[in-house]
């Protein structure tokens, strides 16, 4: 009997004239004709499937005694991922795995990309603007500045995006992932932040632009402003290149060489903790101050495992984030290519205008423990972190007149042989000190403009894009300058 069935004689009763006898009769006669249909044990029925119901929910929640428990998937996978004992220590080893694929599966696809645009395309535009007769500032404007500043961006950011992003999302198609925001969530309400901040979080390692678009699973406004100012201490990918570079240069030489590599592994890893932990220190603070607020509720639903969508996985990777993401990017890195190479080829009274800005920023670099290169690298270079190490180098030969890499001044370029790198930072002033605060800087220096783009877009305040723009290089300059200070004291 279905309920179109019940109500629509109901309906032609209500319908009738208004004679309560007529009326009654109509009721009755309905009554009688719905017994034979539904027939005698319509109640009893009723009640069966009601019980059944009820003892099915009861062997799937209750163990009686004696009684060999029921196996559920997803529960015994649940007592160990969620559990106090093995949660976090299996949660740091399947990020410490996707961190890994992602570095070491990058590095082919990076050179290949690299050899292609730099290796090949970037000799064939200046042979095809030799043949046309460009002008040489207009060939050194677009191409050593605008190209190759994009073809760095591309070929170092494009493949660990392409590799981190489907992994990641994997993870969350899978159902892991609110099992990560269950295991942080204790942590993140002490902070004053919300338990879906962990996710975010996460994406940041990836891409910092891509963790704060992921803060759209918070609900709070106020507690998605302290995710979006907090996630640049995620180091994204653009930032593992310099740090690595670094931690390999000049502290994997401090241990022997057996254990030089794993030195150097074990100094990546704890900036990246020191970046974690500087998001719950900052988070803290914001949520007592200016972001003052009471924590929201968080009522978190552990969805069911389910295999992972894998057409699916790959849409949502590649278009919604790896080549959106990645557009912006190079929106941003032609023109600051455009500014790079002009900073490094306009001369003012015999020397370049980077030449002019690297002495008057020397002696704030030497306060901090850098110098005047490093900071205009960071300032030219701030529309992506890939172009850092690049115009680093470009730099340090215009300040010290060492020519002699194959690279013409005033272009951006890369060495891959550690003993020349090592010769031209030793002759730029380096030492272990610029080394340490380089990587520090790296962690909590502004975001890139990318990042600072979206978080406008995301959050629609001008002023709380700014904080989240100048609060990390603020912070930077503090602990780089307490580094210093100390190091230097001992």
């Amino acid at each position: 009997m279905t309920a179109d069935a019940l109500t629509s004689p109901l309906s032609s009763v209500s319908r009738s004239g208004s004679d309560p006898n007529a009326e009654a009769e109509e009721l009755l006669a309905l009554a009688r004709r719905l017994r034979w249909e539904i027939g005698t044990d319509f109640h009893q029925a009723l009640m069966e499937a009601i019980y059944a119901e009820a003892a099915r929910i009861a062997d799937r929640a209750v163990t009686r005694p004696g009684a060999k428990p029921r196996f559920d998937l997803d529960r015994a996978i649940d007592r160990l991922v969620t559990s106090r004992r093995w949660g976090f220590p299996l949660m740091i080893l399947l990020f410490a795995l996707i961190f890994w694929l992602t570095i070491s599966g990058a590095n082919y696809p990076s050179e290949l990309l690299s050899n292609l645009l730099i290796g090949r395309i970037y000799p064939g535009l200046h042979a095809l603007a030799d043949l046309v007769g460009l002008p040489w500032w207009l060939r050194g404007l677009l191409i050593d500045g605008m190209y190759l500043a994009t073809a760095w961006v591309v070929s170092v950011m494009l493949p660990p995006m392409a590799i981190f992003f489907p992994l990641f999302t994997l993870l969350e198609d899978f159902g892991y992932l609110p099992r990560v925001a269950f295991n942080l969530d204790a942590i993140f309400k002490k902070a004053g932040a919300h338990g879906k901040q962990a996710l975010s979080m996460m994406m940041g390692f990836g891409c910092n632009a891509a963790g704060v678009v992921s803060t759209r699973v918070i609900d709070s406004p106020r507690e998605r402003l302290i995710a979006m100012i907090t996630n640049n201490f995620s180091l994204c990918n653009g930032r593992w290149p310099t740090q690595i570079l670094i931690a390999s240069l000049f502290l994997g030489t401090l241990a022997p060489p057996a254990l030089a590599g794993l030195v150097s592994a074990l100094a990546v890893v704890g900036v990246a903790v020191l970046g974690v932990l500087l998001s719950f220190a900052v988070s803290w603070a914001l949520s007592r101050t200016v972001l003052r607020g009471e924590v929201s509720t968080f009522s978190l639903e552990l969805p069911p495992y389910r295999p992972p969508r894998l057409l699916q996985t790959l849409y949502t990777s590649v278009i919604d984030r790896t080549v959106i993401i990645l557009g912006r990017a190079v929106t941003f890195a032609l023109p600051a290519g455009a500014a790079i190479w002009l900073v490094a080829n306009i001369h003012i009274g015999g020397a370049s205008l980077a030449e002019h800005l690297i002495r008057l920023l020397d002696p704030v670099g030497w306060l901090i423990g850098l110098n005047g290169v490093i900071l205009l690298a960071y300032i030219v270079a701030i529309p992506a972190n890939e172009i850092v190490i690049p115009t680093i180098l470009m730099l340090t030969v215009l300040a010290t007149g060492m020519t002699d890499y194959g690279a013409g001044a005033g272009v951006m370029f890369e060495l891959q042989n550690t003993s020349d790198l090592m010769r031209l930072f030793q002759a730029g002033g380096w030492t272990l000190l610029t080394a340490v605060n380089l990587m520090l800087f790296s962690l909590i220096h502004n975001p890139c403009s990318t990042t600072i783009a979206t978080i406008y877009k995301e959050s629609g305040s001008a002023k709380w894009t700014a904080v989240a723009a100048l609060l990390p290089v603020g912070l930077g300059f503090v602990v780089t300058f307490l580094v210093a200070q100390i190091w230097r004291l001992f």
